[in-house]
């Protein structure tokens, strides 16, 4: 278009006008630079050359962002002249406006540019120099820019109802739930006394004190019960302060180690929200839920639901003469069939629903589910299921009614989640059991560097470290059918589950692994994250994963409930030099041997350590400010994060085009 060209031509034309300032400030550099003589004085004066250009540099950029503005200044005077013109001389009506427009708006900005850009670029280099910390405060500014960049996209936890009709939730939801007298009375040194002993952080409002005794929580005899055949008798670090969260309906963040026992510490708030509740008022056909559970995958919802029924099947049992009510709860995953999932529903309602989002959608869409009365809303997994599954989630929480409690649970949380967080829910607090995305200090992690070739030979030695059960993890499909069939020719019982399997071949295999009857698993990562297997004592990493997030959350299948475990990883020299540098400084973290492969990998981090005071880790300061903003990663920033560039990748690539028939993703 005619404005167009204009446009361009004049930001071409202040580019060139910079490109011919900074040519002469080379000259007058070089010119000084031979003057000097000294070779002290020759490196200054090349420090005040490169430093020029990086001034050049920012005036070519910010007389292109002008040139940009005047276009699309002209284009806006276009549009604006099209909705009120027709006919041939309309049109020629609305090219003179348009380049007109154009050139009025350069030369607005041409002339009111600050003082401060008309220094000579001798000058500004001379400016730059004369800052030590010009080269930390670039590097702080860029990575502020990346987190707000990436903030700007993440999707609030409301409803498009609630966001379009301005609907703000300020005031927390009551329970009436109360600790017994001893522990209201609890002073706050007390308080902060007992959850430094079991190092947990807390952040928020009026939070409730730590509990150390599940009968000090008044939670029902048949569930303490319940909970002691299992082995539990005594809260651990995150139930202890975040139980009593849940129990007094506050917003929640919930972050800890890998089998710390955050599956108990959501799903018993809302057996109790829901037995309340049908005390209060039976539900009827086609009512409830009360609360849902939400996650990323069918093997950790299904584990999640048989938790919950636990808790069920322990009320009838402790009491045949039914003086409970009878609490129902369907499973939404898919691969299974939709009639016996919904069950009775119609006839007699549900109170709770644990799913994946896509099965829990098409319920809602098709109206066999509804969430008029749901009061309560988890989100297992919670940073995968915010990166990846933000549309889903803005779809099922349209169909709520009323304000509801959320729960955000994961062993990986990092920054930018929390931050998201803190900002969508109402008053939330924050427990913190460990660092987010910190490997579990039960774990011996050992690294071995070896060729691709040479990793399937070697699991057979490797197998042999431990007694089973074992899990191989691995990131592609084809290699778990590989390394499984290698395993039954060596005689080895093992199962194999990947996404391409079949919804009851991957559960009969679970089943197996589950009952011992096969000494080893082999799976994707589909099987990595929140997966509660008792007792496994090795995990093998065939690959390396691509994010260190999911490094920690396969390693987190072992080592679980205080026992010790085993993580051998495979490393080869096709693994991204960010990850790598993330697992040394995990290792380092958790005091664990470094491999000279690691330690010889040159550290960015380490350049900037002694001119800001830090240990080697970027950021600085505690383990929250060191690590990457956006994946939690200690070896990289978020300028260079592996997730972030992945993400977006995934982005530009039109994943979730909907002409493409990929309307919702998660796992149906």
């Amino acid at each position: 278009m005619a404005e167009d060209g204009h446009g361009a031509a004049d930001g071409h034309e202040v580019v060139a006008a910079a490109t011919a300032t900074a040519a002469p400030a080379h000259k007058q550099l070089d010119s000084a630079g031979e003057e000097m003589g000294g070779e002290a004085k020759a490196q200054n004066a090349e420090e005040d050359e490169m430093l020029v250009t990086t001034a050049a540099s920012r005036q070519r950029k910010r007389a292109a962002a002008r040139s940009r503005r005047a276009v699309v200044g002209g284009s806006t005077a276009v549009r604006r002249t099209t909705a009120s013109s027709s006919g041939d001389v309309a049109h020629h009506k609305l090219s003179d406006d348009g380049e007109n427009g154009a050139g009025e708006n350069n030369g607005t900005d041409a002339h009111a540019a600050p003082a401060a850009e008309e220094k000579s670029l001798v000058e500004v280099a001379r400016e730059l120099r004369a800052n030590p910390n010009y080269e930390a405060e670039q590097r702080a500014a860029e990575k502020a820019k990346f987190l707000a960049n990436v903030k700007a996209q993440q999707i609030a936890l409301a409803s498009a109802k609630e966001r379009a009709t301005g609907t703000v939730y300020t005031e927390r939801l009551e329970t009436g739930w109360k600790p017994t007298r001893r522990m209201q009375a609890m002073s706050e040194e007390e308080r902060r006394r007992k959850r430094t002993e079991n190092h947990i952080l807390v952040d928020g409002k009026d939070i409730p004190p730590p509990i150390d005794s599940f009968w000090a929580m008044r939670i029902p005899r048949i569930f303490v019960k319940a909970l002691a055949k299992k082995g539990i008798k005594s809260p651990t670090p995150i139930q202890m302060q975040g139980l009593p969260v849940a129990f007094s309906g506050r917003d929640m963040i919930g972050i800890a180690f890998t089998g710390s026992g955050k599956t108990i510490t959501f799903t018993l708030p809302l057996v109790l929200l829901a037995l309340g509740m049908e005390m209060r008022a039976p539900l009827v056909g086609s009512e409830g839920p009360f609360g849902i559970i939400m996650g990323p995958s069918r093997e950790l919802q299904a584990q999640t639901f048989e938790v919950i029924q636990g808790f069920l099947a322990s009320m009838r049992e402790d009491d045949p003469s039914s003086f409970f009510p009878s609490i129902r709860a369907i499973l939404a995953i898919g691969g299974q069939d939709k009639r016996e999932q919904l069950g009775d529903y119609r006839q007699r309602g549900a109170h709770i629903v644990v799913g994946t989002p896509g099965r829990i959608i098409d319920f809602l869409q098709r109206g066999q589910l509804n969430l008029d009365v749901c009061r309560y809303v988890c989100l297992d997994e919670s940073d995968r299921m915010i990166s990846e599954f933000d549309e889903e989630l803005q779809t099922v929480l349209g169909f709520c009614k009323l304000q509801r409690q959320m729960l955000l649970f994961s062993a990986t949380m990092p920054t930018r989640l929390v931050e998201f967080a803190q900002t969508s829910l109402v008053q939330p607090i924050t427990v913190n059991a460990s660092r987010a995305g910190a490997a579990n200090l039960n774990v011996i992690q050992e690294i071995e560097f070896m060729r691709d070739e040479a990793r399937i030979p070697h699991l057979l030695p490797t197998l042999q470290k431990t007694p089973p059960p074992v899990v191989i993890f691995t990131q592609n499909k084809k290699d778990v059918d590989d390394i499984y069939e290698y395993l039954l020719l060596k005689g080895v019982e093992a199962v194999a589950i990947h996404g391409d399997k079949a919804q009851e071949e991957r559960s009969a295999g679970l089943r197996q692994f589950k009952a011992r009857t096969k000494d080893v698993l082999v799976a994707t990562d589909v099987a990595a994250k929140g997966l509660d297997i008792d007792n496994i004592q090795h995990v093998i990493n065939f690959d390396m994963p691509k994010e260190i997030e999911n490094y920690v959350h396969r390693i987190g299948r072992t080592g679980r409930g205080g026992r010790t475990g085993v993580a051998t990883t495979f490393l080869n020299s096709g693994v991204d030099t960010s990850v790598l540098l993330d697992l040394k400084h995990l290792l380092r973290e958790a005091k664990q041997r470094i491999p000279p492969v690691l330690l010889q990998i040159e550290d960015p981090s380490e350049k900037f350590a002694a001119e800001a005071g830090q240990d080697g880790s970027f950021g600085g300061g505690d383990a929250g400010d060191s690590s990457c903003a956006y994946c939690g990663g200690l070896g990289h920033e978020i300028t260079t994060c592996p997730a972030l560039a992945e993400k977006l990748r995934r982005e530009q690539s039109s994943t979730r085009d909907v002409v493409g028939g990929a309307a919702f993703g998660g796992d149906w």
